[in-house]
Order: C-alpha cells, then structure tokens, then sequence
C-alpha cells in the first residue's frame, strides 16, 4: 500500500508546486484576483510556503481586508519567524486596525532580527523601511514637529538616499523650519539624482525665492513646465514671478518720488 501511496504523493505535490508557482506569477503580473484563488486553492491543499501567506496578506490589505491580511502575516510568521517583510507588513496592517502597541513590538522585533543577520538588508526591505520612516516623518510635520520630522527623513534617506521625493519632504520642512539654505541644498541634491523629478523643482523654486533669488526661482518653474506642460503650480508659480517682475519695473520707470 505505502509503495502504491508514494506515486499519489508526489503527484500531489507536484500540483501544489505547479499551483503556487502560477500564483507567484500573477501575483508578480498585478493578476490579484488569478493570483488569490491560486494561492488560496494551494493552502486548502496544506501548501506550507511562508511567502504564499504574506503574498495572500498583502492582496488582502490592499482590498481592505485588513483581519484577513493580518491572520496571513502572521501565519507567514508562524512558518519562518525570521521573515523581515512579513513583519514589517503585519506591522503596517496593525497601524491600520489601530494596533499601535503591538505594531510597535513586532517592528522592534523586526529590526533586532535584522541587527542579528549577518548580511546586507535586502533593497526590498530597505525601501519598505525608508517609506516607513517618511511616513513617520510626515505625521511629525503635519503637527508642526519639525525636528522629529527632519529626523524621521534622515533615516529614511540613511536607508535610500537616492529615494527623491523622500529628500523633497525632508526640504519642504527644512524650508518650513526656515532653513532656506539647508532646503535649497537638499533640492539641488535631489535635482541632480532625478532631474525630471517634477516636485523637486517647483520646491527649489519656491526655496530659491524665499532666499531672494528670482531668476533662479523662475529658472526652475520654467524647466518643470517643460516637463509638464500643464503642470497648475508651475504656472501660477510663474505668473506670481511675472506679477512681481512687472511691478518692479513699473516702480522702477516711475522713478523716486
């Protein structure tokens, strides 16, 4: 009987693989819908991938089934403890149900595990951590905190320093702060890192103006209008300069007194 068994069993597997492997491809594709019935039709089958549970976890969060997403996160964990983006995911979707204090644990868990390995953070992991920092950081900003913000984005950027809408938030609170010198700095840096950043030079602008310099304030409304023709702050940014420069020569042909 056991010999006659052993055919079934692999067979068996075989269908589980096939199954998974094409729920990691639509998954890959964006496929969401293909990707959870296959995923989903491998678990009822005792699938025991840790990745096929945070991939179910995250089309879920993004479904807005958050319970459901947080039960998969945690199965994933269940199944390998040591999976960094699990964690991280769960701890997103714990913020959203309102989860704070464990949310907080597991991502301090999360980071101590990540001290402990004795490898590079994987760029996927990394990136995920940045963007947490700079959400982090925009909720400091939006209540006025700016030196927990500024912090918030240099982690962030220690993490990805080339991540340009990061380093764009980062000046805009610098800017708030009135450091017109260290914004302006952060926004030629991100400038010279994606100079079709579109952001960067409307904020460079308004960083430029702020320290008295027009032309260059116009230089770079100008040159994110070339980029986006129908870009609504470029053009009122540029109508502002307009306004100002023409008034300025009215007062200057009229002359003292």
């Amino acid at each position: 009987m056991a010999d006659a068994d052993a055919p079934r069993a692999a067979d068996d597997q075989a269908q589980l693989a096939a199954l998974v492997a094409r729920g990691r491809a639509h998954y890959a594709a964006g496929e969401h819908a293909q990707a959870i019935a296959c995923l989903t039709e491998a678990l009822r089958g005792k699938a025991a991938y840790a990745d096929v549970y945070d991939m179910l976890g995250v089309m879920y969060h993004q479904q807005g089934r958050l319970t459901d997403a947080e039960e998969m996160f945690r199965q994933a964990l269940r199944l390998n403890p040591a999976y960094t983006e699990a964690a991280l995911n769960l701890t997103v979707t714990l913020n959203d149900l309102g989860q704070y204090g464990e949310a907080h644990a597991i991502y301090a868990q999360a980071m101590q595990a990540v001290k402990r390995a004795p490898r590079e953070l994987d760029p996927f992991v990394k990136g995920k951590i940045a963007n947490m920092h700079a959400e982090l950081g925009a909720a400091y900003r939006a209540v006025g905190a700016h030196e927990d913000a500024l912090r918030e984005y240099r982690r962030a950027l220690a993490l990805c320093p080339t991540f340009s809408d990061v380093r764009t938030e980062l000046a805009k609170t610098l800017h708030d702060a009135g450091d017109f010198a260290a914004a302006i700095h952060e926004l030629e840096l991100a400038r010279a890192e994606s100079p079709r950043f579109v952001p960067a030079r409307l904020h460079l602008g308004l960083a430029y103006h702020a320290a008295g310099r027009a032309a260059d304030a116009a230089a770079e409304w100008r040159a994110a209008l070339a980029l986006d023709p129908n870009n609504g702050a470029a053009k009122l940014y540029m109508a502002m300069h307009e306004a100002q420069a023409q008034g300025l020569h009215a007062a200057q042909a009229q002359g003292p007194g």
